[in-house]
């Protein structure tokens, strides 16, 4: 059983009140929103249990997981290129931009909590993803995989859900409803994620992307594009 400062520093982690910028964005569905594509709860229930099925999340926590079983090994080297393999698969700037700066400000959060730590090959000068820069950070609070994974989706689940509250708009007891029916979806994404062989690796996130090109042309927006 993880012990209670782990269990604290997940919470921590995966908080709303982190300051990574996660509040600031999107990932697409304010441009769904504006066309009509997702205008009710139900709508914005299919969209995520779908792109935790086949989207761009199922392959981030999935390259999440291989980032912390080579961080635990040392392999540093590996690490970096889960990093770079995942920017490569960034669809558009918006999402790579998104992630380069959440990754970022991560880092720099890490470095200012956890001074002692062997800090090489993590230079902020690069472009590391959040996903990377998670699993370092829950390496770091001995936070075991399967929690970490579970964290990180709950995280990036209830960032999309309060997009969504603000955008159709739903009640705040409609979001918390969506929330908690996610969880199985969740947990199975999680679960698929850590079996997941290298050859296996792929999801379908034309959407996403099509959603994504077309944030920053919108006539009004709420979230950063």
């Amino acid at each position: 059983m993880m012990d209670s400062t782990a269990l604290l520093t997940l919470l921590q982690l995966t908080s709303p009140a982190l300051p990574v910028g996660a509040y600031s964005y999107s990932e697409g569905l304010e441009t769904l929103v504006d066309r009509g594509s997702i205008s009710a709860v139900g709508d914005l229930q299919l969209w995520l249990i779908e792109s935790l099925a086949i989207g761009a999340i199922s392959l981030e926590v999935a390259i999440l997981i291989r980032a912390y079983r080579a961080e635990c090994q040392g392999d540093r080297d590996m690490v970096m290129y889960w990093n770079q393999w995942l920017s490569a698969t960034r669809e558009t700037a918006e999402l790579q931009q998104q992630n380069w700066q959440m990754g970022r400000s991560l880092l720099k959060l890490l470095q200012d909590l956890y001074p002692r730590a062997d800090w090489s090959g993590w230079s902020m000068t690069a472009d590391w993803n959040l996903a990377i820069v998670f699993a370092r950070a829950a390496q770091l609070a001995q936070i075991d995989e399967s929690t970490a994974t579970l964290g990180y989706l709950h995280s990036w689940a209830s960032n999309m859900v309060s997009a969504g509250v603000k955008l159709i708009p739903l009640g705040q007891t409609a979001g918390q409803q969506l929330l908690l029916q996610l969880a199985e979806p969740i947990a199975t994404c999680a679960a698929r994620a850590r079996d997941l062989p290298d050859d296996r690796l792929f999801c379908c996130s034309w959407g996403l992307a099509l959603a994504s090109m077309a944030h920053e042309t919108q006539y009004s927006r709420l979230f950063r594009s």
